[in-house]
This record gives structure tokens, C-alpha cells and sequence, in this order.
């Protein structure tokens, strides 16, 4: 019996479409946006620079789509719920059991702390936090206050400024090609906020 290829776009379209209509207005972070214009394309861009196979690099926007899916439904541990979402809803895209292992593998790569097995789990990895060494890292990190305040967890400027400066500290991108495009900006975040908090 012949194997058929699944419907990647189909799979997609699926995701993204229900991020458009169901997710709450308040994540106002983890929204349409972060997955469609900011984790798609800097997953595909990360893979191609690092050499991935384009059958991979299909696996991956795949997961990308998903990565946030969880979301329609909790905050907390989203990872293992949009994983389940894929796993319930990849066959009928056509996708075998190893592509959709594959999936939710990837996404549970996106878990903080991030903990990517192999260099595709490390590109999306990397993807999901391209902001952090990006020019509208400010604008980012405030969607993300904002977000985190609306799910109970209201944090003043100050304190905010303090614990993403934690978290860029801690941080470091897995792929050379992030290290490239997004290290050195990143370090310069990481300036402006110990400036900010005079630290």
C-alpha cells in the first residue's frame, strides 16, 4: 500500500485558524501573531540556515503551527495539551505515527527550560524565543507583562525589568545560526535592563 504524503498545509491551516478565532483576547503574547509572523518563520529560517532537509523542515512548521494550540485551552503545562491536540488530529492529515511522535517531541521542546534532543528540537527552540535578541524585545516583553498580569500575576515595571533580566542572563540560544542572527543584540538587552533597574 502506498504511503501518502500528509496535507502539511492543511495541517497548518487547521492550527492557525483556530488560533485566529478561539484564543482570548488577553494573551496578548502568546497570541496569532507569535506563532504565525514571529515562531513560523524564524523556525524555517533557523532550519534552512542549519542545513535541515525540507522534509524535515515541513515536520517543523508543522510544529511550529502547534506549539501554542495548547493555549486554547490552559497556561499551564499548554505543551502537553497542544501535543495531545496534535497527536488527536494529525491522522487525519495523513501524518504516520513516527511524523507525529516527531511533532510532539518538537513541541514539548518549547517547554521552559528548554531541553531540545536533537538540532530540529533546537531550531524550534530557538524559534520560540527569537525575541529575546531581537529590536522589538521591548515591545515583546511588555505584550508578555501585560499577558502575564491578565492571567493574575501583576508585575510593576521594576520587578518585571528584574526578572527578564534573570531570564536573558540564564538564557542561550541551542543553534549556531540563532547565536549568529540574535547573541549579540540579546547581549544588549541585557545591558539596557541593568541599566534600567540600576543593577
Amino acid at each position: 500500500m502506498e504511503q501518502t504524503e500528509p496535507d502539511f498545509a492543511q495541517a497548518i491551516e487547521y492550527a492557525l485558524q483556530r488560533l485566529a478565532t478561539e484564543l482570548p483576547p488577553y494573551l496578548t503574547y502568546h497570541n496569532l501573531w507569535h506563532t504565525q509572523e514571529d515562531v513560523l518563520p524564524a523556525a524555517v529560517r533557523l532550519a534552512r540556515l542549519t542545513g535541515i532537509p525540507e522534509a524535515d523542515i515541513d515536520l517543523l512548521r508543522v510544529a511550529a503551527a502547534y506549539h501554542d494550540i495548547g493555549y486554547l485551552y490552559v497556561v499551564q503545562e499548554h505543551e502537553m495539551v497542544g501535543a495531545s491536540i496534535a497527536a488527536q488530529l494529525l491522522p487525519d492529515f495523513g501524518f504516520s505515527w513516527p511524523q507525529i511522535e516527531r511533532v510532539i517531541n518538537l513541541i514539548m521542546a518549547t517547554r521552559i527550560p528548554q531541553t531540545p534532543d536533537n538540532l530540529l528540537e533546537q531550531c524550534l527552540a530557538d524559534a520560540d524565543l527569537d525575541a529575546l535578541g531581537r529590536d522589538d524585545f521591548l515591545q515583546r516583553s511588555e505584550a508578555l507583562r501585560l499577558e502575564t498580569a491578565a492571567l493574575g500575576q501583576p508585575f510593576d515595571l521594576l520587578a518585571w525589568d528584574a526578572r527578564q533580566l534573570g531570564f536573558l542572563q540564564t538564557h542561550h540560544y541551542f543553534t549556531a545560526a540563532a547565536r549568529s542572527l540574535r547573541e549579540a543584540t540579546k547581549q544588549k538587552h541585557i545591558v539596557l535592563l541593568k541599566a534600567k533597574i540600576g543593577g
